[in-house]
């Protein structure tokens, strides 16, 4: 036997059941980073995906009042980093939350230069140095689909966020 259950509907009007739905899903925990004419910034961002392998593409998700918007349509240029789950203090930092750290500050963690010129996070499980491919607004957030110039990996556990706060993954 199996049980059935009702799926209610969301309105536009009162995004809360879809906010706690989507509270269920376990997500990597990424700092997107920028420098160049626009400045140097850095946002902690849980939507990341590949998109392809040939060309190598990938997507980040950024929320349009987001000044990093800007900042990386002008340098045209950003990286993300996959944090480690020893790192929750950077991804606080840049996610502008309180703890001891100036929010948005790079001196919370250690960086040099990728060959666009973003901040590459030194210790980071990966970085994906990306140019601008494209960008296409979707409700509240702005995704930016970015063309990969160089990838580094380290063996390490990822960063998750889940259930509203962050999670260490551990092999089954």
């Amino acid at each position: 036997m199996t049980a059935a259950f009702r799926l209610q509907p969301t309105h536009h009007e009162n995004p809360d059941r879809f906010i706690a739905a989507m509270a269920g899903a376990a997500t990597q925990v990424s700092v997107v980073t920028t420098d160049g004419r626009a400045g140097r910034f850095g946002v902690t961002v849980s939507a990341f995906s590949s998109v392809s392998a040939e060309p190598p593409l990938v997507l980040v998700c950024i929320n349009r009042r987001s000044p990093a918007i800007a900042a990386i349509e002008a340098n045209d240029a950003f990286c993300v980093n996959l944090l480690g789950d020893d790192q929750s203090e950077i991804a606080n930092c840049f996610a502008g939350r309180p703890g001891g750290l100036t929010p948005y500050d790079f001196t919370c963690a250690d960086w040099r230069s990728a060959a666009t010129g973003a901040p590459v996070l030194t210790g980071a499980i990966a970085n994906f140095d990306c140019t601008v491919e494209a960008t296409y607004d979707a409700g509240t957030h702005r995704i930016f689909i970015g063309r990969v110039q160089q990838a580094l990996s380290r063996d390490a556990a990822p960063l998750a966020f889940s259930k509203r706060a962050y999670q260490a993954l551990r092999p089954l």
